[in-house]
């Protein structure tokens, strides 16, 4: 794997197996952990892909844990807990940290975004708790927008640069065009001095110029280019042939 200049906050991570009391169990057993010794990340972005349940998402999970997240999503401020459903992976992980000290972060998980919602809500109804937490996310409840609108004013007001932000599978709330415009405003953050770690199945956000893409199979991770990329080639193809494809899935 690739080494990059330490500028970035999160170098890379390692996975301590001798710390591991059983190889055999989850989440050691996923394809993401075979011959798992260490994955190094892009200064600007860093995209997971794989087939589901390889294990993306428990990775980006460990990952937003070791670095301090809550593990349902959040800042390092948020504490809450709604279920104990997260593995232990990471315990076993060392993270090496660049020089520089990100000064914001942010861990986004699509299916527990409605439980950080609604404990900004909660502590906003607090009287004594200061200013509302809202007013960091476009200053109304969250639960009044949609999914995607409250995603973006996520993306808007409360990403502000200079952080490490872990995404995992950000694409469940966004429309085609609004996951361009995701691209844009990560753009402008990673101007910013921004650094993205996101799993992920859209071929639009991964399509990021100059991002590290790594493939999760049955091998275990490896690098990839971004057209060698199933989800780059079947998207390509039934674009291209749709009906073709579709009587042949008919058929």
């Amino acid at each position: 794997m690739k080494a990059y200049e330490a500028r970035h906050y999160l170098l890379k991570a390692s996975l301590l197996w001798d710390k591991v009391e059983d190889i055999n169990v989850y989440p050691y057993t996923l394809p993401v952990l075979k011959g798992f010794e260490e994955i190094i990340f892009h200064p600007k972005v860093t995209f997971l892909v794989g087939e589901n349940g390889a294990g993306k998402s428990t990775l980006t999970e460990a990952l937003a844990i070791a670095w301090g997240f809550n593990a349902e999503g959040g800042t390092k401020n948020f504490n809450f807990k709604t279920a104990e459903a997260h593995s232990g992976l990471h315990g076993k992980l060392r993270l090496t940290k660049g020089t520089r000290r990100a000064r914001d972060g942010f861990f986004l998980r699509a299916e527990s975004f409605f439980n950080v919602v609604t404990t900004i809500d909660q502590l906003d109804a607090d009287p004594g708790s200061g200013p509302p937490i809202r007013n960091s996310y476009g200053g109304k409840s969250l639960h009044t927008r949609s999914h995607g609108e409250s995603f973006f004013d996520l993306l808007d007001h409360r990403f502000g640069g200079q952080g490490l932000y872990i995404l995992d599978e950000p694409e469940a709330a966004l429309s085609p065009s609004r996951q361009m415009s995701m691209l844009v405003r990560m753009h402008e953050l990673i101007a910013k001095d921004s650094q993205f770690i996101i799993a992920t199945h859209s071929p639009i956000l991964m399509a990021y110029p100059d991002a590290q893409i790594y493939q999760i199979s049955k091998t275990g991770i490896d690098p990839i280019a971004y057209e060698d990329t199933e989800h780059f080639q079947v998207t390509k193809t039934f674009l291209n042939r749709h009906e073709q494809m579709l009587e042949q899935l008919f058929g």
